[in-house]
């Protein structure tokens, strides 16, 4: 049945409306519409968003495929509410050419549960000597905008300012994980009184936060975009804001678990905490909660990184780093961000729809909800609250920080050009 229709829908927090979708466009927004010939969505005061969308994914695929998989990854996007992702080029081989961002995105096409947007790596193999092919994979069928070497810092300041400006002929970003290596060399976690009284090396804020410096300054020197993945420190929040005060094209995100948990969790010893960058203080949490509702911030982006039973499975130190957040984001956000009044729902949808599709130039997500645009919807039920279980995640990895962590709000529904790819909570 092509119509849809979703009855008393809160669109973006506001008053109940009915929405009306036919074949892949909202067809009309209004109370009281009629339903003949629809499929009667009853919402019941659930909130609808705009498809959610993630500029920072890893599928794994190709290479490590017992991670993760596109279509694995796609159905756990669609669990959590989201409509397009931007997978990360750290695959084996490296996305590093147009042919193997060509076939992460026909495989997104394929499998169908979200748009899959291939980044580019910034260098060849992510090994941070020479430009990847950023114009051929750019010109491809899977025409890619967003850059970065994401698991490796672009910490040569030549090879950064180059690729800043060639990515500028055609509107593009580069997204740099912020990560001195020298600085960071043996690092285990935050470098603070807790890593101190743990023994485990420690991974200071000023790692980062002098590679965002030196960006936003090379990025003013040539005129190019610059995007933040994952900021983590307070200290990064203000150089981010100075930047912006001063007009400079640089954008940020932060990741759930950073609005959330901190480094007192690494107590447990639990590789599960185990995340790049680490966990910092609850001076930072707050800091971050505080730049993403002002704006300084710009997305909330999940950093999905999943990996196999056997390397979290393991001892602190071999353990790999990383965390799963498609399926959790949402309610993440709900948790720090609405439920402490820190942002209302449009506030969600703008951070974590409008925006990165804007960043990301993904067309046809991050668009209102209103007549006449692409039915990539996401319906939430945000009274629910419930224990997560990684046993019931979609994604093929279960290495959550939240296992058993009672949480907020669950999304039901999730249209992508008014299919639905989740109904009642179960994947289509």
């Amino acid at each position: 049945m092509s119509k849809i229709l979703i009855r008393g829908a809160k669109v973006l927090g506001g008053a109940p409306q009915d929405v009306l979708i036919d074949g892949g466009t909202i067809a009309e927004v209004g109370e009281d519409l009629s339903a003949e010939g629809a499929q009667v969505v009853e919402a019941g005061g659930k909130v609808l968003l705009p498809g959610l969308v993630d500029l920072h994914t890893h599928l794994r695929e190709p290479g490590r495929e017992d991670s993760e998989t596109v279509l694995t990854g796609t159905r756990a996007a669609a669990s959590g509410g989201y409509t397009a992702v931007f997978a990360m080029a750290n695959t084996f081989p490296v996305a590093d050419t147009a042919g193997v961002v060509e076939q992460v995105w026909r495989l997104g096409q394929e499998h169908g549960y979200c748009d899959v947007q291939p980044i580019g790596a910034v260098t060849v193999g992510l090994e941070g000597k020479k430009l990847a092919e950023l114009g051929a994979m750019h010109e491809s069928a899977a025409g890619v905008t967003v850059f970065s070497d994401d698991g490796k810092c672009v910490d040569d300041a030549v090879i950064m300012r180059r690729a800043l400006e060639y990515v500028k002929a055609f509107g593009g970003v580069v997204a740099q994980h912020a990560q001195e290596p020298r600085l960071t060399e043996g690092a285990q976690m935050n470098e603070g009184v807790v890593s101190a009284e743990l023994g485990l090396g420690g991974w200071p804020a000023v790692a980062e936060e002098s590679i965002i410096a030196r960006d936003v300054l090379l990025a003013d020197h040539v005129g190019s975009r610059v995007h933040i993945c994952h900021l983590s420190t307070a200290g990064s929040v203000e150089i981010v804001r100075w930047a912006k005060s001063r007009g400079i094209q640089v954008t940020a995100e932060v990741t759930p678990h950073h609005l959330l948990l901190t480094d007192e969790l690494v107590r447990t010893y639990n590789p599960v905490y185990k995340v790049n960058p680490p966990l910092r203080t609850e001076r930072d949490v707050l800091a971050l909660r505080e730049a993403l509702a002002d704006g300084t911030i710009d997305i909330v982006a999940t950093d999905h990184a999943p990996h196999p039973h056997e390397d979290k499975d393991c001892e602190w130190a071999a353990a790999a780093m990383g965390m799963v957040g498609l399926e959790t984001a949402l309610s993440v956000v709900q948790e720090t961000m609405v439920d402490t009044g820190l942002l209302d729902w449009a506030g969600v949808a703008d951070r974590m729809s409008f925006k990165p599709a804007r960043i990301g130039r993904a067309t046809g997500h991050g668009r209102p909800v209103s007549a006449g645009e692409p039915a990539n919807l996401t319906l939430v039920d945000t009274e629910y609250r419930g224990q997560v279980d990684p046993a019931g995640f979609a994604s093929r990895s279960r290495n959550t920080p939240y296992q058993g962590r009672e949480l907020p709000g669950r999304v039901t529904h999730t249209w992508l050009r008014g299919k639905a790819t989740l109904v009642d909570g179960k994947l289509t």
